[in-house]
């Protein structure tokens, strides 16, 4: 028995949330359900994939008190069609095991499965317990997330692996997919130290930082060697960690790199744009630095060719040196301070390249011949 009314756009918000966690094909249909159940001052919504759960809490005006589960993307689909500001009244249908949502003149009947067969994730005692601002968590994940492998067979490297660091004392996440690598680093939070270094999914990592994003409110993090639990204001996500050893990403760091070039990013960006026209499928092009000169070609049998150039502070000998434009592009974007900064040795040696004005980021490419 379940029976309340509540505020569209409320409702709308808390389904966003929850609709992006659930996956849309599923072979266990209660987990492409969403959870409502009541509480004293409105309701809580629930949606889990079974690795990730999502939890938010609401006001409504309940008048019986009850558990549901249905359909969460159908549910999202009607509530997002109806009148901006309309009141929804969301009851079961007498004698049917259907759930009614009504609003004005609109009715739906979804089919529900009972609560009490929702899965719930058994939540590990969490140790470390910290807080920090959605803008430094932010800042860890934009800065390295797009560096994490996407090939399931090396899953120990398929999210960011957030540790804390000392001297100086740093807050570090770190994602690499074995041909590039970004690192960046935030102040420790007070009860990060000690920290066990942990692996969170890629699916987590989205999900937290749209929250993050959206509410823009302080984010407490908690969490043990297997779990981790972030709460955003009214919105709490608890997530599974990769069970997994993180390689030593610091051994591929270079440490002799000798060669050093800055060039505006904005221009380069546009270069390497214009360029790659003619290496969609080979992906290669070549930087070719010489005194305050960079130019960048690309060639490929079946597309074409295409050279351009900009000016670059580069005072060392002449190098050529091959990437994946799309690696390096994705770099680019990270670049907020206006210049770039390549440190190189030589044409196979693994590249690191800064933000001139963000000390706290930097990033390694593997180069690739060319």
């Amino acid at each position: 028995m379940i029976k309340l009314t509540i505020e569209r756009n409320a409702l709308l918000t808390a389904l966003s949330h929850a609709q992006s966690v659930v996956e849309r094909r599923q072979t266990i249909p209660i987990l492409a359900n969403v959870l409502i159940e009541t509480t004293d001052g409105g309701i809580r919504l629930k949606a889990t994939d079974n690795e990730i759960e999502l939890t938010e809490t609401l006001p409504a005006v309940v008048e019986a008190a009850g558990a549901v589960t249905v359909p969460a993307h159908k549910l999202y689909d009607i509530v997002k069609k109806l009148p901006d500001g309309a009141q929804i009244s969301i009851a079961y249908l007498d004698g049917t095991s259907q759930l009614g949502i009504a609003s004005g003149r609109s009715k739906f009947a979804l089919a529900s499965l009972p609560a009490d067969a929702f899965p719930s994730l058994a939540t590990d005692r969490m140790p470390v317990s910290f807080e920090m601002a959605a803008a430094d968590l932010l800042g860890l994940i934009n800065r390295t997330a797009f560096a994490a492998s996407t090939e399931e067979t090396r899953y120990n490297l398929n999210g960011i692996y957030l540790h804390a660091k000392e001297n100086p004392d740093t807050l570090t996440a770190v994602a690499t997919d074995g041909h590039r690598l970004a690192c960046a680093h935030a102040a420790l939070p007070d009860g990060a130290k000690g920290m066990p270094g942990v692996i969170i999914p890629r699916k987590t990592i989205g999900e937290v930082s749209k929250l993050a994003a959206e509410l823009n409110a302080p984010v407490a993090v908690s969490l043990s060697a297997n779990q981790i639990r972030f709460k955003v204001g009214a919105v709490e996500l608890a997530s599974r960690l990769i069970d997994g050893t993180y390689p030593e990403y610091e051994k591929v760091i270079p440490a002799k790199n000798d060669k050093a070039m800055e060039a505006d990013a904005a221009a380069l960006t546009t270069v390497i744009e214009r360029v790659s026209v003619v290496c969609e499928k080979s992906k290669g092009i070549k930087l070719s630095l010489s005194a305050n000169l960079l130019r960048v070609t690309a060639s490929s049998a079946d597309e074409g060719s295409a050279e351009d150039e900009l000016d670059a502070s580069y005072a060392a000998d002449s190098l050529d040196v091959g990437f994946n434009f799309r690696y390096l592009l994705d770099v680019l974007a990270q670049i907020r301070g206006g210049t770039i900064r390549l440190t190189l040795n030589d044409a196979t040696s693994p590249v690191i390249l800064r933000d001139t004005a963000d000390e706290n980021a930097l990033y390694v490419l593997m180069p690739m011949r060319v």
